[in-house]
């Protein structure tokens, strides 16, 4: 069915129309919901409160039944048409979005904030780390928009945060989620290939990574919103697991010896129980949903070191 885009602007008048049609638009182009929204009201929810300047995190009843005007009608006509007819995810059409309860600047040059990290960062990694004011610095490897290293920052008060990825590109972003989030010295965003630019001096407690880890066939597979993505951040060589193995060799090195390593690799968790059966790897279960994030120790990380530099 196609859209009629200017009798919708017609005839559509209030927040409580445009909410419902919206929905029912969204429902009726099949669109996949992976980018932080699971349901059509509930993406329509966030790109009409936001196109409209309105808080997002809850439904302002009092405005249902305000009437938009034609300038805002045509914004939001224009950001639904994007939505249905290209996929355009709506973060990348409202330039925000939200992980561990906090907002984020996102653009083409970043993924979108998805990972399950955000339990484990407001859990505080409990029950597995154990000395949780004991932790003075944190990496967090392929950072990305920074947006787990900023939660990081926020929820280990004193640390110092490290916050690392190849992409030039990527790393404006993080600077400009920096600043929104009035963050010093606490947290230093580096740009380097994993570990190559980093000081060997530095040590941490706590290693977090959610790398490129999707393999060619799921690659290929994946819903037509994934393809606005970045592909060098979504994508890995070797199934999905090139990365996966510099950075465990690499942890070895640069974690404290009570430190931990926790990487997220999403589907590609077969893949690394077959890649490496010696090593166990502890394969987190989490409360909130998601899947693929396992946990190393220093030690378990030079023994993987050991047989595979």
């Amino acid at each position: 069915m196609t859209t009629n885009y200017q009798a919708a602007e017609a005839e559509l008048s209030t927040l409580r129309d445009f909410l419902r049609w919206t929905t029912s638009r969204f429902e009726e182009a099949r669109l996949f919901f992976g980018h932080g929204n699971n349901d059509a009201f509930n993406e329509a929810t966030q790109l009409v409160l936001h196109s409209l300047k309105l808080p997002v995190t809850e439904l302002p009843e009092i405005f249902l039944d305000a009437r938009l005007c034609s300038a805002e009608k045509q914004i939001l006509l224009n950001l639904v048409k994007r939505r249905v007819e290209e996929r355009v995810p709506v973060p990348y059409l409202t330039r925000e979005a939200w992980f561990a309860g906090l907002p984020f600047y996102v653009d083409e040059r970043v993924l979108i904030p998805r990972s399950p990290f955000a339990e484990l960062i407001e859990s505080q990694f409990l029950p597995w780390l154990l000395n949780v004011e004991g932790v003075e610095r944190i990496l967090d490897m392929c950072t990305g928009s920074a947006c787990i290293a900023i939660a990081l920052a926020m929820a280990f008060e004193g640390a110092e945060v490290d916050a690392v990825d190849i992409s030039e590109e990527a790393l404006a972003v993080a600077q400009i989620n920096k600043n929104k989030h009035l963050l010093g010295d606490e947290l230093t965003i580096i740009q380097s290939d994993l570990w190559s630019e980093l000081e060997r001096s530095r040590q941490y407690d706590l290693i977090v990574s959610n790398p490129p880890y999707v393999g060619d066939f799921e690659m290929a597979s994946l819903p037509a919103e994934y393809h606005h993505e970045p592909v060098d951040a979504l994508q890995a060589e070797d199934n999905g697991l090139a990365l996966v193995e510099q950075i465990i060799i690499g942890a070895a090195k640069f974690l404290t010896p009570h430190g931990l390593l926790f990487v997220e690799v999403g589907n590609s968790d077969l893949a690394v129980d077959e890649r490496w059966p010696e090593t166990h790897f502890l394969w987190l279960e989490l409360e909130q949903g998601g899947h693929g994030i396992f946990m190393l120790t220093h030690k378990q990380c030079v023994e993987f070191a050991s047989v595979h530099s």
